[in-house]
């Protein structure tokens, strides 16, 4: 069913969960593509795969296009320039292959969450889970896009350097957990000179990254006991 919510953006209801899960699919895929001894069969099917996911996303970007109101809201949205960065490369052969871009197509799920209902009846911890679940999920699909984001930087700085260590995207998964969470085991370290730049920047972003659950948790517990607080003087 074909709706629009309240800023205008096209909404295919249950069609859109597909999309997502097709997004995911997608993200497998191309990271199953990186894997080393792949046989001409298996890249095949791959391939297939690819290209079917491409047409669909590209029929859904068209549909999103025609029925955005305004027209051309979609267009020049922050989510509609990244659907089409992530099917413009297959059509156009550029070299650079964007699919990873994909992934920030996953923050869509965000806003079909938001039809759960939330309840009110609730102890203090849950109420304070419910009062920033919204942020929480949302920090939670931004850290699983960073991750793997990382993944494929550091696969292509490093992979011709490294090509035991950093394999595949799957075997560059672990230094991007280990970076994020400014654990830094060590034992996964890049070499090249981009890498090591592009390790910077991820550190940089990655203590921000483990301080933000935190202070949401945190900031909701206090509200949960503002709110309970005034249920209890209410009750007196």
């Amino acid at each position: 069913m074909i709706s629009h919510d309240e800023n205008g953006r096209v909404s295919f209801g249950r069609f859109d969960f597909i999309i997502q899960g097709l997004i995911i699919l997608s993200l497998i895929s191309f990271a199953l593509e990186t894997l080393p001894n792949l046989t001409s069969q298996h890249q095949g099917w791959l391939r297939a795969f690819e290209i079917g996911t491409v047409v669909l996303f590209t029929v859904e970007y068209l549909l999103r296009l025609c029925l955005s109101r305004p027209r051309g809201f979609y267009a020049w949205s922050f989510f509609g320039i990244v659907d089409l960065i992530a099917i413009l490369p297959f059509y156009v052969a550029t070299g650079i292959d964007l699919r990873s871009v994909r992934a920030f197509r996953l923050l869509r799920l965000f806003r079909l969450l938001k039809l759960a209902r939330y309840s009110s009846a609730m102890q203090r911890y849950h109420r304070a889970f419910m009062i920033a679940r919204e942020e929480l999920i949302l920090f939670g699909f931004t850290a699983l896009i960073m991750f793997y984001l990382a993944s494929v930087g550091i696969y292509y700085f490093e992979n011709q350097a490294q090509p035991e260590t950093f394999a595949s995207v799957f075997h560059s998964f672990w230094w991007a957990v280990a970076t994020l969470t400014t654990v830094g085991y060590g034992d996964i370290y890049p070499i090249t000179v981009g890498g090591k730049i592009f390790t910077f920047i991820v550190l940089m972003i990655g203590l921000g990254f483990v301080a933000v659950p935190t202070g949401l948790f945190a900031s909701a517990l206090s509200a949960a006991r503002e709110e309970m607080k005034q249920g209890t003087q209410s009750n007196d």
